[in-house]
């Protein structure tokens, strides 16, 4: 796979809540501090949103799309002088025949899209690069997620069998293509892995230790592999990424090694191999140097919550 489909891959779903949100003329819902990432878009009318901690305020017209991705609380409004309503108890009563929820009547905005809630840390891990608001705006975003907001719409309209599953999986659709279109967008100005990737050099480099994170990578190696100098690779990698090449590696082993660790009955020492450590010993101390705690501990925090 490519290196943001093995990230995506890693996330771990926990809790999905997709359907419609159909608000009234004068509403104003606050969202609380949440965990996990809410991706929407606007179907029809108009509404503002604006993170709890900041002067921004957002309009949405039909055909935007946004991603809220750090889990700030936020207001979502057609009216921004309304008193606030909180969103958690109005939306818990969601019409189960339409998965739509009213709020006020309804009527000036509809919006469609999901919530997502994943496993502690990977979420967070992956998308630590980017701002805690993404908006999609452009004609070209708008005509890139029409497909999958239309059969959204469809599919809450004539409510068929298995309409939940569908909706979920159309939400997490969204979610992958409006981040696709964001690290499109911004790639030039932006530092972080997901933002390397439209560089061909760093994308190879980094694609070949996603491929292979059991081989023993060295600078010089990943910079034979792309045709360039250590010294030229090393500043480069570390100007687009925001970390060394060894650095990003490490960060990503230990990604496997979270995933392996709750997904698998392999053992420390099976684990440790296939990412390249010559022991079990030096992988709980890179695990340990990075998670701040053992292996051992993590999986067995994990086995506890299940």
């Amino acid at each position: 796979m490519d290196p943001l489909s093995d990230a995506l891959s890693l996330l771990k779903p926990r809790r999905y809540l997709a359907g419609g949100i159909d608000l009234g003329e004068q509403v104003s819902l606050h969202f609380g501090q949440h965990d996990g990432i809410k991706c929407y878009s606007v179907v029809s009318g108009d509404c503002w949103i604006a993170l709890d901690d900041d002067t921004q305020e957002i309009h949405l017209t039909a055909g935007d799309c946004f991603l809220l991705l750090h889990g700030r609380p936020f207001q979502l409004a057609t009216d921004l002088d309304a008193e606030s309503i909180d969103a958690i108890s109005r939306l818990s009563m969601i019409c189960r025949e339409s998965g739509v929820a009213y709020i006020e009547g309804g009527g000036h905005c509809f919006i469609v899209g999901g919530f997502f809630t994943f496993a502690e840390g990977s979420a967070q891990s992956l998308f630590a690069q980017l701002p805690p608001i993404v908006v999609l705006q452009t004609d070209a975003d708008k005509t890139a997620m029409r497909s999958s907001i239309e059969r959204m719409l469809e599919e809450l309209q004539k409510q068929q069998p298995g309409v939940d599953l569908v909706v979920q999986n159309l939400a997490y659709l969204m979610l992958i293509q409006a981040l696709r279109l964001h690290l499109s967008d911004h790639q030039k100005n932006c530092t972080g892995w997901l933002f390397a990737l439209s560089d061909p050099a760093m994308k190879q480099a980094i694609t070949a230790m996603h491929q292979a994170p059991e081989q023993n990578w060295t600078v010089e190696t990943l910079a034979r592999l792309v045709g360039m100098s250590r010294s030229v690779f090393a500043q480069r990698f570390k100007e687009r990424v925001g970390a060394s090449p060894i650095e990003y590696l490490t960060a990503w082993r230990m990604r496997l090694a979270e995933d392996r660790l709750k997904g698998t009955k392999n053992s420390l020492s099976e684990i440790s191999l296939s990412l390249g450590y010559e022991s079990e010993s030096a992988f709980s101390t890179a695990f340990k140097r990075v998670m701040g705690h053992s292996p051992r501990r993590h999986k067995r925090e994990y086995a506890n919550q299940q």
